[in-house]
């Protein structure tokens, strides 16, 4: 059971530190794997977390101290208001002293459907439609009248989404066959579905004549219907008569007037097989109403604003000299330029959220913090140098130091030596991960840490070193006249055979470039940063797909029923459900998390864990590591992924351990070592289905986007290890990274550049890390030389 201690007492220090004064003081943390971490964070100070991936940061930062400090803000409300608050849980630690409110800017992506735009998430574009509603002329209205999400604002043709969706009938239907034969051509339409059923069984149409032969009124019949029209449906449920849905109207009912960011990915990769997309007629895409688009400020409407680049932008707000127009321009210019501060200032407010990076959203996320004049805050940040070239760290670290001077506690976990090197503080856990971590090995300043005798330490004093022979390209695959957003008419070739790395600042196309490579090529393997699909019920064993033959391994040689070793079927505990654990809600007060007593977590029923293996059971299995398993099971293709965990440095990772629990660094790696196996979790949208086996050499095109995310630099040695050998043995793989030491690693380089956004979209430097060394008008060649002297 979960016994909390009380984590409000006070042990203030009073020599503090600076102006400012005092330490956020942890005691006796235990949260995940830390053993019993102390720690005194100074207050008003940037301090920075280091450590391998797994070693204990984010237990540290995020599942303690950031917890704990939202948990007792919450206490200050009302019990009514605290009942409609995010509940958390006591962190397991023995005290927590002098915390200040905390504001935590993490990497969940800001996600976003087609309606959210960098404008709607940002809070700018409701600025810009009250400055239309009160200066654009003629006027249109309200605000509310110049909100494409708004029906008083929105275009009536494609309802505010700038585009038209409709299915594609050519797709949907053959003509040459009947219904009955299968014209409908939708799976979940056709005739062997209960859905399908409604056009095979109607008296209206003749379920044997081809589709193509219908007369006007039968395919107006079998689209849209008529008032009144019954059909007979049968199920495994029974027979029961239920009206009759046009095949046009349920398709618009169930997949175009609704949000599909809501389905499954499988869901909406089939629905779009089906579907023809175009920029709408009657807006031309600017998702207003004709009276919205009608009103002008300067000769320009708010969809002109909307789409104009950040940097533009800014100039022509600073242009608006009326009195009372002034005051609300200002404002957008001001969020704007902290926009542009961050190194954002190539995006528009129209861009929709859904496309913009990992890194690029974590920024966007910041810039509401910026404008705030509060103080003796406590922001905490997760790697916020990700999606960031070296040119632009920089900005980072001012946006930081700014936070700071402001009276303000800054906690940043990182693995940027740039980022690192700004800190006041700096506190390393290791010394490895998983059980081998969860200790703090060293605090002090950065300049001590790159003379300590730590993963990081070495790492930090470290030179970055440029292969000394790279590979010779087997062939090429080409991209010509490439065009879409930023990019000038590219054409470039992307070598076969080598490990090629896209590099160029944010923002210069280098997504877009490969985006259009993988369109060209669809036989393209594609890793991109998506989040991994977790619950509080998937492990690395059912990610891995390992946990499907261990269970019939247990069902064959103990002759009982394969259901019963699941935790999420027969098998489970049926105290906890399979959960290993007990979750009480207790209303009003503090959730608390307690190990279930009737099977002492291990999910299963006493007599599942009966049943055993060579000794093992069940529950047994997944409480060994991946190198354990190893020794234990032999299957070949549960060997094959259970390798996989060990190729990307994952080997002390439990087979049942939570998802929940890995840190970004850990799923980012679990996620490549699948799919680099060749045993995905879904299909890429952009790419096919990997194949078994394909590490073995298949001529396999592997896209990588930004592998490095979450990862130490110990652990991006292990990633340029594992893309040798799948580049070795035969396959090729082309990377977008701003990592130095993978640039600096790769046999081919393409830069983008020579800016972000309109200053981007061309081809700066094609060749070998070497010769991008001479190459001028190159940020990427700047720093690869200053890294490398």
């Amino acid at each position: 059971m979960r016994e909390h201690s009380d984590l409000s007492g006070s042990c203030r220090d009073s020599s503090g530190i600076g102006d400012i004064g005092g330490y956020i003081t942890l005691t006796g943390a235990r949260e995940n794997n830390l053993k019993d971490v102390t720690l005194r964070i100074p207050k008003g100070r940037l301090t920075v977390f280091t450590g391998v991936s797994g070693s204990g940061k984010s237990s540290v930062v995020f599942d303690t101290i950031a917890v704990e400090s939202q948990r007792q803000l919450n206490e200050t409300f009302t019990w009514f208001v605290r009942n409609r608050l995010p509940k958390y849980e006591r962190p397991h630690a023995d005290a927590l002293a002098d915390l200040t409110p905390a504001i935590v800017v993490d990497q969940r992506p800001i996600g976003g459907h087609s309606r959210s735009t960098v404008g709607t998430m940002t809070d700018i574009y409701s600025v810009l439609r009250v400055l239309f509603s009160r200066h654009g002329v003629p006027s249109a209205g309200a605000a509310t009248a110049y909100s494409f999400n708004d029906p008083a604002g929105m275009c009536p043709r494609c309802d505010g989404l700038g585009r038209t969706v409709q299915p594609d009938w050519e797709r949907v239907l053959d003509p040459a066959l009947s219904l009955a034969d299968g014209a409908v051509r939708f799976p979940p339409f056709t005739a062997g579905t209960w859905q399908g059923q409604t056009y095979v069984n109607t008296e209206e149409l003749d379920p044997g004549k081809p589709v193509g032969e219908f007369t006007a009124a039968e395919r107006e019949f079998l689209m849209r219907g008529r008032s009144g029209s019954k059909v007979t449906i049968s199920g495994s449920g029974g027979t029961w008569i239920t009206d009759y849905e046009g095949l046009a109207d349920r398709f618009e009912r169930l997949y175009l007037k609704r949000d599909l960011s809501g389905l499954s990915q499988k869901t909406r990769d089939l629905v779009g097989g089906f579907l023809a997309e175009g920029v709408c007629p009657e807006c031309r895409g600017a998702r207003l109403n004709a009276a919205a688009l009608a009103s002008r400020i300067g000769g320009r409407s708010i969809a002109d604003c909307a789409a104009m680049q950040v940097t533009d932008l800014i100039e022509v707000l600073r242009q608006i000299g009326d009195p009372l127009a002034r005051p609300i321009a200002a404002a957008a210019v001001a969020a704007l330029e902290r926009i542009d501060t961050i190194g954002l200032g190539y995006l528009s407010l129209d861009r929709e959220t859904s496309t913009v990076s990992g890194g690029e959203g974590q920024r966007l996320k910041t810039v509401r913090h910026l404008g705030s004049s509060l103080t003796g805050m406590t922001y905490i940040f997760d790697e916020p140098s990700v999606g960031l070239h070296p040119r632009d760290v920089h900005r980072l670290g001012e946006l930081l130091l700014r936070l700071r001077d402001k009276g303000n506690t800054v906690l940043v976990v990182e693995h940027d030596p740039d980022v690192i090197g700004l800190a006041d503080h700096v506190v390393d856990m290791g010394p490895g991960a998983g059980a081998d971590g969860g200790t703090v090995v060293f605090e002090g300043t950065p300049r001590a840490l790159a003379a300590a005798d730590t993963p990081t330490g070495r790492y930090l004093g470290r030179r970055t070193a440029l292969k000394e022979r790279v590979r010779e390209a087997v062939g090429g695959r080409w991209v010509k006249g490439a065009g879409r957003h930023n990019l000038r008419d590219v054409t470039v070739e992307f070598p076969t055979g080598v490990l090629t790395a896209v590099t160029g600042v944010a923002g210069s196309g280098k997504s877009t470039l490969v985006a259009q490579f993988t369109e060209a090529h669809p036989d393209t393997v594609v890793i991109d940063q998506s989040a991994i699909g977790i619950s509080g019920r998937s492990t690395p064993a059912t990610y891995l797909g390992v946990l499907d033959p261990v269970r019939r391994l247990f069902a064959r040689e103990t002759g009982a029923d394969v259901g019963l070793f699941s935790f999420n079927s027969a098998g489970a505990c049926p105290a906890c459900e399979g959960r290993g654990i007990i979750y009480n809600d207790l209303a009003f007060m503090d959730p608390v998390t307690t190990t279930c007593p009737d099977c002492e977590g291990r999910r299963f029923k006493a007599e599942v864990l009966a049943l055993t293996v060579g000794g093992h059971s069940i529950a047994d299995v997944l409480e060994m590591t991946a190198g354990q398993a190893l020794g234990f099971l032999t299957d070949p293709g549960v060997r094959r992924r259970l390798q996989a965990l060990q190729d990307v440095g994952l080997p002390y990772l439990t087979l049942g351990q939570p998802m929940s629990t890995l840190s970004g660094g850990e799923r980012q790696r679990i996620k490549l070592a699948t799919r680099l196996r060749g045993e995905p979790e879904t299909a890429t949208p952009r790419g096919r289905r990997d194949t078994p086996g394909a590490i073995t050499g298949t001529g396999t095109v592997y896209v990588l986007d930004e592998p490095t995310t979450g990862l130490h630099m110990s652990d991006v040695d292990r990633l340029l290890a594992l893309l040798d050998r799948i580049v070795d043995g035969g396959d090729t793989v082309v990377v977008v990274e701003h990592n130095l030491d993978v640039v600096a690693h790769a046999d081919w380089i393409i830069d983008l550049g020579p800016d972000g956004g309109r200053a981007g979209g061309q081809v700066m430097f094609e060749g070998t890390p070497r010769q991008l060394l001479t190459a001028r008008d190159s940020f990427t060649a700047d720093h690869l030389r200053r890294a490398t002297a």
